[in-house]
C-alpha cells in the first residue's frame, strides 16, 4: 500500500523537526543574542529563520536533480542520508553536540564576535544544518514521483520552520521553562525517534540498491 500525504507528513515533520532541533536552537541562540535589544533579537529570529527555509526549501525542491546530476543513485543517497541522520540520533540521545547538527568550537568562537548572527551560525548551521540538509533531500527523493506526498514533506518543513521561529522569539522564556535537564529529556526523545527513523532509510537504500540480491 502506498504511504499516504499525511503518513509522509508526520515521518517528514518527525525527521525534519528532530534534525533542525528548534528548542536546542533556541537554548543556543538565547546566549548569542545575549545583550541584544528585543527588537534587533526579532529581527535576527526573522531573517535567520527565513534565510535557513530558503536553504532547506531550495535542497529539497533541486537537492535531487544536483545529486542525480552528479550520479549519484537515490539508494546511495537513502543508505548515506540514513548514516548521517542515525549520527545525528546517536548525538541526540547522548546528548552531545557535533559539527552536524551545531557549530564546532572555532565556529562557536567567531560566532561571539560577529554583528550580524543571522546568516550564520542561526541560519546555517543551527537551524540548516547539513542532517537537515541531508534530510529534506532525502524525504522529498522517497516522494519522488507523487505531487502530494511532495507538498506533503514541503509542508512539514514551512511548519518545523514557524515552530523554529516562535521557538527564537520565546528562547529565554524556553530556556527559564525547561532548563539544562528537561532539554536534554527532550533531545533524547527526538533522538530515538530519529535513529528508528535512520534505521530505516539505510534498510530501503540497501534494499533499493540491489546488493542483496
Amino acid at each position: 500500500m502506498p504511504p499516504l500525504p499525511l503518513e509522509t507528513g508526520l515521518v517528514a515533520f518527525t525527521t525534519v523537526f528532530a534534525t533542525v532541533g528548534p528548542i536546542d536552537v533556541a537554548a543556543l541562540y538565547s546566549g548569542l543574542t545575549a545583550g541584544m535589544p528585543p527588537a534587533a533579537r526579532r529581527r535576527t529570529a526573522l531573517k535567520g529563520t527565513l534565510i535557513a527555509s530558503l536553504i532547506l526549501l531550495l535542497f529539497a525542491l533541486f537537492g535531487d536533480t544536483a545529486l542525480s546530476y552528479l550520479g549519484i543513485t537515490l539508494a546511495a543517497l537513502k543508505t548515506a542520508g540514513g548514516i548521517l541522520l542515525l549520527l545525528v540520533g546517536i548525538n541526540l540521545v547522548l546528548a552531545q553536540s557535533s559539527g552536524i547538527s551545531s557549530t564546532t568550537e572555532v565556529e562557536a568562537e567567531e560566532a561571539a564576535h560577529r554583528q550580524d548572527i543571522s546568516v550564520f551560525p542561526l541560519a546555517t548551521p543551527l537551524i540548516a544544518g547539513p542532517g537537515a540538509m541531508g534530510a529534506v533531500v532525502l524525504l522529498m527523493g522517497k516522494a519522488e514521483g507523487d505531487l502530494l506526498l511532495q507538498g506533503a514533506v514541503l509542508a512539514a518543513i514551512v511548519a518545523v520552520m514557524i515552530i523554529s521561529l516562535i521557538c527564537l522569539l520565546m528562547a529565554t522564556q524556553i530556556q527559564r521553562v525547561f532548563g539544562v535537564t528537561g532539554l536534554n529529556v527532550i533531545s533524547r526523545i527526538m533522538g530515538v525517534l530519529l535513529t528508528a527513523l535512520a534505521v530505516q532509510f539505510i534498510f530501503d537504500g540497501i534494499g533499493a540498491s540491489g546488493l542483496l540480491r
